[in-house]
């Protein structure tokens, strides 16, 4: 064989062989590293949430609890609909506050005596 020949040949068989290691190693480098760390045990530390907050993307009205973006901030989402009812006020601002296991509407019936002093 001649030495050409010889060397392709190697070349041939040697490349897939690298790009396949460099593959795996490239692969294996990644999950090393942690790709999203959020606080453990944060406590009173706000540095992550200004962070994300700092990081987020909206040319409208970033919602300061949810990082929702909206047109306004009485579209803002409560974070956790499950557990919580939102109520929303005539001048355009709202609230997230807890169910208290009364009927629907209550927690904004609730809220609006108590603005009045009624309760």
């Amino acid at each position: 064989m001649e030495p050409l020949t010889l060397l392709l040949s190697f070349l041939l068989l040697a490349l897939p062989a690298s790009a396949q290691f460099q593959f795996f190693e490239h692969m294996f480098n990644n999950q090393q590293q942690p790709q999203h760390q959020q606080p453990s045990n944060a406590g009173s530390d706000s540095e992550w949430y200004q962070q994300q907050y700092e990081a987020a993307h909206c040319d409208r009205y970033l919602c300061p609890h949810t990082l929702s973006c909206v047109h306004f901030p009485h579209h803002c989402p409560c974070a956790f609909p499950a557990v919580e009812d939102k109520v929303e006020f005539e001048d355009g601002s709202m609230v997230c506050v807890s169910k208290g296991g009364w009927m629907q509407g209550e927690s904004g019936r609730k809220i609006e005596l108590a603005r009045k002093g009624l309760l």
